[in-house]
């Protein structure tokens, strides 16, 4: 792809030579995204940690589920910050909707990572860390959607699907930097050590992305005021109301987001239920996690190939027939085969759904609601599902005494996803133009 390059003062170059999007400009689109996943995949890595730090107690399980507790707290304030900070992406624009975002997130992470601990300033400890929490989520909250218009409106229109696919790529690639620090972590230090100050290490790695960050999205282009392709979302919204759509991207967010935190929870999962040893358990998530950056990846690339529907249908019927049989190859073997290979395969089919519908979600939402209906069916699923999700999977396997727990909560979401999928429109442009073709005499 060609590209201009221009020198205005330090800023990079974003637009390249055929309208579309440079490296950089997907980078600092993807940025914020890219760190809340690093922070939300490391406080799942490090629960136990956590938990100890924050939240001692004489029963372990105690001290994991107020750990776990405290983890979904910073989805309650994602529906708020969803309204307010997408809504304001619809009116003033994306850039600035994005760098406020940023912001906010890089403030609370630092915080999370200097409180002391409970031992140290008592009952203050767990409260400056559940508010460090309730503000990422508001500003986590207005990320997703503002970032996915952009993408798709920054992007020529036949290559909408790759260029949003970056942000369910993005989300793999922090989560897999997260397991990778995790594992490096794990490797190098004491159990001690660990418990004590190495998990707050990870965390302070995330926090230094943003001057880097605001680097990159003080150079962005604005894409709200950029003229948008007639057919981009008027014949999806004949076909289908807005808010039917947003019913049924909420069914399948809400699928995307149990799945995703179920199998980044796997690394507790693994070293709580399967006692397998850290450095497997921390790997099962690195393998998962980098496999998912290419089928992301992929999932874009064929949704612009194939059109949006049948690349979110097909994989997931795929999904949804591997996922029991897996978990028992896992649960049965505790092998490194088993989990690396095993999760490997799953998330691979698993992940390519979403990113055609990530695409087909925004294209099919009129632009002046785009940011922030986008962002706000994100934190919703989010918040409900996002935030108990591994607290569910903890109590259930608590409760039944069975390691297959995970296996049933992630069948349930993505039959529900499979059965939304069925009924969404198709929106890619060419796919549109075929069929108006199809019905001019």
């Amino acid at each position: 792809m060609a590209r201009q390059f221009t020198r205005r003062s330090s800023k990079p170059t974003l637009i390249a030579a055929d309208g579309g999007l440079t490296s950089h400009a997907v980078l600092g689109a993807t940025i914020g995204n890219m760190l809340e996943f690093y922070d939300f995949g490391t406080y799942s890595f490090f629960a136990i940690q956590i938990g100890h730090a924050f939240f001692p107690a004489k029963d372990q399980f105690a001290s994991l589920m107020l750990s776990l507790a405290t983890f979904g707290a910073g989805f309650v304030t994602r529906p708020i910050g969803a309204i307010v900070i997408g809504s304001y992406s619809d009116r003033v624009g994306r850039r600035p909707a994005m760098t406020a975002s940023l912001v906010m997130m890089s403030a609370a992470i630092l915080v999370l990572a200097v409180t002391p601990s409970y031992d140290t300033i008592g009952i203050a400890a767990p409260l400056l860390v559940i508010f460090a929490r309730l503000v990422q989520g508001f500003a986590l909250g207005g990320e997703v959607g503002p970032t996915t218009a952009y993408l798709m409106e920054a992007a020529p229109a036949g290559r909408r699907g790759l260029a949003v696919s970056f942000q369910p790529a993005s989300q793999q690639i922090a989560a897999t930097a997260g397991a990778l620090v995790g594992e490096i972590l794990s490797l190098t230090m004491t159990s001690e050590s660990l418990d004590a100050y190495g998990w707050r290490i990870a965390f302070l790695l995330g926090a230094c992305t943003l001057p880097f960050g605001l680097w990159l999205r003080r150079a962005l282009p604005e894409t709200l005021h950029r003229p948008e392709a007639p057919s981009l979302a008027v014949e999806p919204a004949r076909k289908l109301r807005a808010g039917r759509m947003m019913s049924l991207g909420l069914v399948i967010l809400a699928s995307c987001t149990i799945i995703t935190y179920v199998t980044e929870y796997m690394t507790t999962y693994a070293l709580n239920i399967l006692q397998v040893a850290a450095p497997l358990a921390f790997a099962t998530t690195v393998v998962s996690n980098a496999v998912g950056i290419a089928a992301a990846v992929l999932g874009g690339w064929l949704a612009d190939l194939a059109g949006r529907r049948p690349i979110m249908i097909w994989p997931q019927i795929g999904a949804l027939l591997m996922t029991y049989p897996v978990f028992l190859w896992i649960v049965e073997s505790r092998s490194p085969m088993a989990l690396l290979g095993g999760l490997g395969a799953l998330t691979l089919v698993g992940t390519i759904p979403y990113s055609a519908f990530y695409v087909g979600m925004a294209e099919g939402l009129p632009k002046s609601i785009r940011g922030g209906a986008f962002a706000t069916i994100y934190a919703v699923a989010i918040a409900i599902f996002g935030g108990t999700a591994q607290l569910v999977v903890a109590w259930l396997t608590h409760v039944t005494g069975n390691a297959l727990a995970p296996a049933w909560y992630m069948l349930v979401a993505t039959a529900a996803g499979l059965c939304a999928m069925l009924m969404m429109p198709e929106t890619a442009p060419p796919k549109i133009r075929a069929a108006a073709n199809t019905r001019s005499p």
